[in-house]
């Protein structure tokens, strides 16, 4: 069983600053309809005027992953990380038992587009921790693993029994997932236009997959896709 998300309705805010969809029920917007997937309970897709940016504030009990699609993206938490990350970069962070960051567009020119995901964990009160990883030299028409439960093959390790996967794609490009018995699937395009098991899928539009043995994806341009394999 496959659902599509359409990027048109998802929630939507602008502030001027920050220009953000929802897939999920966010700040102002509420939708019982869309809560989140499984552990799956924030995808926003920001972007972030020149200058602007999230002001030092606190979380706790997330796990929280960004991923920069354009610009640049500066990152100063409580503790004591602080860095710059670009497109094809990952940001991890444990908030855990609480921990405070800022998030800012460094660029005096030029806007930041980021996806801002968050994953309950299977558990609370950890050690909060930050990672990160770089992905803009790796090869196009492949999934590659971003985090994991056990950080297997070098992959973020995670509070949660949740994959996070990357594909970036040519057009023609072809890649597939194996979904286990009793796994989910939530598939968003981030970039271009793909098929999915022969649905058109355009930038921003997602799927939830339940009961489905195998997931094909198809670039018919330039795209990039975040696939999660859920529990």
């Amino acid at each position: 069983m496959m659902t599509i998300r359409k990027s048109e309705e998802r929630g939507h805010a602008n502030h001027g600053w920050l220009d953000s969809r929802f897939s999920f029920s966010f700040a102002e917007y509420h939708d019982p309809a869309h809560m989140g997937f499984r552990s799956l309970r924030v995808i926003n897709d920001d972007r972030i005027a020149p200058g602007g940016g999230f002001g030092m504030h606190p979380h706790r009990d997330m796990e929280i992953i960004s991923y920069v699609l354009e610009g640049a993206l500066e990152h100063k938490d409580s503790m004591g990380n602080g860095s710059v990350i670009r497109p094809g970069d990952f940001q991890y962070m444990a908030a855990g038992t609480g921990v405070l960051h800022s998030e800012f567009n460094p660029s005096e020119k030029d806007s930041t587009h980021l996806l801002q995901i968050w994953i309950k964990p299977d558990k609370g009160g950890v050690k909060p921790r930050y990672g990160e990883k770089h992905f803009a030299n790796k090869p196009a028409g492949q999934w590659h693993l971003v985090a994991s439960k056990t950080g297997r093959e070098e992959s973020i390790a995670i509070n949660q029994d949740a994959e996070l996967f990357l594909a970036r794609l040519n057009a023609g490009d072809t890649v597939e997932h194996s979904l286990q018995p009793k796994r989910h699937a939530w598939v968003h395009v981030a970039e271009g236009e793909v098929t999915l098991n022969g649905q058109k899928l355009n930038a921003g539009d997602a799927a939830a997959v339940s009961e489905e043995a195998k997931l094909q994806l198809t670039a018919t341009g330039k795209s990039q896709v975040l696939l999660f394999d859920l529990n």
